[in-house]
C-alpha cells in the first residue's frame, strides 16, 4: 500500500497524518505532526488470546531526549523508566481506547506512542490520543470507531476548545474529555486557583457550569470524529478474524447455576464483609463442581468458575435495577458509616485515619522547605520545574488480603495521587512558602480509595496547620444500565465497580467541583444520566463534608510540628547574616538545628525548626548581628592624614583598620621612601599609625604613611 498524507484542520488544531510510511510491520502505525511535534504511534497485537476474562490493554507512551535537542541527564546517558508525566499520559490513553474494544476481544494488545519531535506550544497529551487512536482505527484489530480528544480551559469567563500552553497557564479550568461520536468515554478535570484583587479564588465549578462545559466538548468531540473516520478510511488496513470469548461461553452450564443456585448466589452477593462474599462464592463454585462430578460429567472447573462470575455479575446488577437492593444493603444513594481520627502518629506533622466502610486510608503531611520541592522536566520546557505540593498514594497487597511483596508505585498508585492532588491543590495558598507532602497508606480497600485520600489528605493539611481555604472531600459513583433504565450509585464498593458500568470519582467543597475523573465501559454515557451522576455526587459529598466539619473541630495539634518565624531586616544586614563563604549562617543552621531562608527581594528572613526554642535562639542570635551599628565606609580626603590601627602584618603589606571600621592595605612599598624588608622589625599588630590617603575608589582605599611623602 502506498504512503496516505492526510491533513486534518479541526477544533483549532492542524494535524498532519502519515500513513503506511514508516514501521510498517506493526498492525498499525501512523506519524503524527502538529506544529513541530512528530510522534510515532505503532500498535501490535499478539495471535492468541489469553484464557483469562479481561483485555490485556499496554499503552506505554515514550519521550525520548533528542526530540528537545537534549541529552539525558546522570550517569546513564540513555531513557531510563518513564516519568510521572509519560506514566499519566500513558493511562489517559489506555482508558480512554479501552471500550471501543469488543466485549470478549482477550489477545494482547500493545500501543507504543514515542515522541520523536517535541514543541513547547502543542498539548502532548491529546496529540498522544490522536495519534494512538488514528494508529488504532487504520490497524487490521476490527475497530471501527475514532476518538477525538478536547481540551478546554477557562479565562475571564470564556470557555476555550483546545487551548495553547500559554493560554493553559492562565486558564482556572483544566478539562480533558475523550469521546467517539456523540458517545463520551473519559473525562479528566480539574480548577486552578487564581487571585483577583487580592484575593484568592477556588474556582469550584458548579454542577450546572460542568454539563454546560462538557456539552461543549461533546459537539466538538463529535465534528472531530466524523472528520477522522471520513479522512482515515484510505488507510485502514484489512482486518483480521479474531475470536471473542463470548463464543467459548457455555449456556448451558450457565442456565444449571442459574436454576439450581440462585439463591445461594444472592445470598453470597448480599453478604456484608467483601472477604465473606468472597469465601461464600467460593464455595458455591465448589458445591456445582462437586454436584456435577457426582453426575459423573467431565467438569472444567476454570469454566464454571467464569459462569459463576458471568451468572454473580447479572444477579448483581438485577438486584440494583429491579429491586434497588445494593450488596451491602445499602440506599443507592447511601454512603458507607464514616470513623475520622486525627493526629494518631505522635512523631508525624500531620496525620488523618479515614475509615469509610471497608476502605480505610491512612494519610500523613509532612512540611519541608522550598528545598525540599520535587524537581522535574517537561519536554518542552526549556527550565527545570519544581513541585511544591505532592501526593503519594501506596496500595500494599494485604489492604486488600493478598500475600505479596512491596513493589515500586506503579501506574495505579501514581494515577490515584495525581487524582487526589489535583482534588486538593485548589484550596491551597498560592503565596504559600516550602514544601507540602501527603502520603496515603491504603490499609484497607473495599473501592473508593482514591477519594479517601482525598478526605483524609484534606484533614491531614488542617492537622498539620497547613493553611487551606476549605476542606475536600471525594466520592466515587457508579452506574448500572440496561439500556433502558439506569441506576446511580454512591460511594461505591470494588463489587459494584467491577460488575457495574462506570467509575466516576469526584471531588470538591461545599462550594462546588474542584476535580473529577470518569471512565466509562459502555461506550459512551447520556447528558442526563451524567447530570443526576453529577447531583447525587454532590448529595454525597456534603453529607461527607459535614462529618469532615465536626472532626476539624476536634483536631489537636501535633507536637511534632515545626516550629517557624518570618521577620524583616535591614538589608544592610544581610551580608553579616550571611557571613563570609556563608560561615555565618551555616554556624546558625548547625548550632540550632534550623532551616534560614532570606529573600533579599523583601528582606525578610524566616526561621524553620523542630521547635519553638531552638527557633527563637537562631533568632536571638541574628538578632545580635542585626542590632550592632551599621558599617558605612567613609568618603575620604585626599591627601589628608588620619590615624589607624594595624589589624594584620603580611608580607607584602599591612591591613589598617580606618576610622570607620573598613580595613585598608598599607602597601610595603609605600611604607617609606627607600625599600623596608622586614615590616615587624618596625612595626606591632595593634600599634596605632598616621596613615595618608591617596586614592580611593569604591571601597579600596589606597595608602601611604607620612615617611613616604616628606
Amino acid at each position: 500500500m502506498n504512503e496516505q498524507n492526510i491533513v486534518i484542520s479541526c477544533n483549532n488544531l492542524e494535524e498532519k497524518y502519515r500513513f503506511n510510511k514508516v514501521a510498517k510491520q506493526a498492525s498499525g502505525a501512523v506519524l503524527y505532526s502538529c506544529g513541530d511535534a512528530v510522534l510515532l504511534a505503532a500498535i501490535a497485537i499478539a495471535p492468541t488470546p489469553v484464557d483469562e476474562d479481561f483485555l490485556p490493554l499496554t499503552v506505554q507512551y515514550i519521550e525520548k531526549s533528542y526530540a528537545a535537542a537534549k541529552i539525558p541527564g546522570g550517569f546513564v546517558k540513555r531513557e531510563t523508566k518513564p516519568g510521572d508525566f509519560e506514566t499519566l499520559t500513558s493511562r489517559i490513553v489506555d482508558r480512554s481506547l479501552r471500550p471501543l474494544f469488543p466485549k470478549g476481544f482477550h489477545y494482547p494488545v500493545v500501543v507504543t506512542i514515542t515522541v520523536m519531535s517535541a514543541d513547547a506550544e502543542v498539548d502532548m497529551q491529546v496529540a498522544a490520543m490522536h495519534a494512538a487512536s488514528a494508529a488504532l482505527y487504520t490497524s487490521d484489530i476490527p475497530i471501527n470507531q475514532a476518538v477525538a480528544a478536547v481540551r478546554l480551559g477557562k479565562i475571564d469567563d470564556e470557555v476555550l476548545i483546545n487551548p495553547t500552553l500559554i493560554e493553559q497557564e492562565e486558564s482556572t479550568l483544566d478539562l480533558l474529555v475523550v469521546g467517539s461520536g456523540s458517545d463520551i468515554l473519559m473525562i479528566e478535570m480539574c480548577v486552578h486557583a487564581s487571585e483577583k484583587e487580592h484575593i484568592q479564588q477556588t474556582n469550584e465549578l458548579e454542577e450546572d457550569e460542568l454539563l454546560e462545559i462538557i456539552d461543549i466538548a461533546q459537539t466538538a468531540i463529535e465534528q472531530a470524529t466524523i472528520e477522522y473516520e471520513s479522512g482515515f478510511k484510505i488507510a485502514k488496513k484489512e482486518e483480521i478474524e479474531v475470536e471473542l470469548s463470548e463464543d467459548r461461553e457455555d449456556a448451558e452450564l450457565y442456565e444449571f447455576i442459574k436454576n439450581n443456585y440462585a439463591d445461594a448466589v444472592s445470598k453470597a452477593v448480599q453478604s456484608m464483609a467483601k472477604s465473606e462474599r468472597s469465601q461464600e462464592l467460593k464455595r458455591v463454585c465448589q458445591s456445582i463442581i462437586d454436584e456435577l462430578e457426582k453426575e459423573g460429567e467431565e467438569v472444567d472447573k476454570e469454566l464454571v468458575s467464569k459462569m459463576l462470575e458471568i451468572y454473580k455479575k447479572s444477579v448483581v446488577r438485577s438486584l440494583i435495577l429491579d429491586k434497588s437492593i445494593r450488596a451491602d444493603g445499602r440506599a443507592l444513594n447511601e454512603v458507607r458509616p464514616i470513623d475520622i481520627e486525627t493526629n494518631i502518629l505522635p512523631s508525624v506533622h500531620g496525620s488523618c485515619l479515614f475509615t469509610r466502610g471497608q476502605t480505610q486510608a491512612l494519610v500523613t503531611a509532612t512540611l519541608g522547605d522550598i528545598k525540599s520541592a520535587q524537581s522535574y522536566d517537561l519536554i518542552g520546557s526549556k527550565t527545570v520545574k519544581y513541585e511544591t505540593f505532592m501526593v503519594h498514594y501506596n496500595f500494599p497487597s494485604f489492604s486488600v488480603g493478598e500475600a505479596k511483596p512491596a513493589r515500586a508505585p506503579g501506574r495505579r498508585e501514581l494515577g490515584h495521587g495525581n487524582l487526589g492532588k489535583r482534588g486538593l491543590e485548589p484550596t491551597l495558598d498560592l503565596k504559600r512558602d516550602g514544601t507540602v507532602r501527603l502520603v496515603s497508606e491504603i490499609l484497607e480497600s473495599n473501592g473508593s480509595s482514591s477519594m479517601a485520600t482525598v478526605c483524609g489528605g484534606s484533614l491531614a493539611l488542617k492537622a498539620a496547620e497547613v493553611e487551606t481555604s476549605k476542606l475536600v472531600a471525594g466520592i466515587a459513583m457508579g452506574l448500572v444500565t440496561d439500556g433502558t433504565k439506569y441506576c446511580v450509585l454512591s460511594d461505591i464498593m470494588g463489587l459494584e465497580d467491577h460488575d457495574g458500568d462506570m467509575d466516576f470519582k469526584i471531588t470538591g467543597t461545599q462550594d462546588g467541583i474542584t476535580a473529577m475523573q470518569m471512565d466509562i465501559k459502555l461506550g459512551g454515557i447520556e447528558a442526563d444520566v451524567l447530570r443526576d451522576a453529577l447531583y447525587q455526587a454532590k448529595e454525597g459529598r456534603l453529607h461527607i463534608l459535614a462529618i469532615m466539619e465536626k472532626a476539624l473541630k476536634e483536631i489537636t495539634p501535633s507536637s511534632a510540628l515545626p516550629s517557624s518565624i518570618e521577620f524583616s531586616i535591614d538589608s544592610s544586614h544581610i551580608p553579616a547574616i550571611i557571613g563570609k563563604g556563608g560561615g555565618t549562617i551555616r554556624e546558625i543552621i548547625e548550632r540550632y538545628s534550623v532551616s534560614i531562608d532570606i529573600d533579599r527581594d523583601t528582606n525578610r528572613v524566616k526561621i524553620t525548626g523542630a521547635s519553638k526554642e531552638s527557633v527563637e535562639d537562631a533568632k536571638a542570635f541574628i538578632d545580635n548581628i542585626t542590632s550592632a551599628p551599621i558599617k558605612r565606609q567613609m568618603v575620604y580626603e585626599i591627601n589628608k592624614q588620619y590615624s589607624g590601627k594595624i589589624k594584620k602584618i603580611v608580607e607584602f603589606g599591612m591591613f589598617v583598620e580606618m576610622p570607620d571600621g573598613f580595613d585598608a592595605l598599607l602597601h610595603i612599598s609605600k611604607v617609606a621612601k627607600e625599600r623596608v624588608n622586614n615590616l615587624e622589625e618596625r612595626y606591632n599588630v595593634g600599634d596605632t599609625i598616621d596613615i595618608i590617603v591617596l586614592e580611593q575608589k569604591g571601597k579600596k582605599v589606597e595608602l601611604c604613611t607620612p615617611a613616604y611623602i616628606f
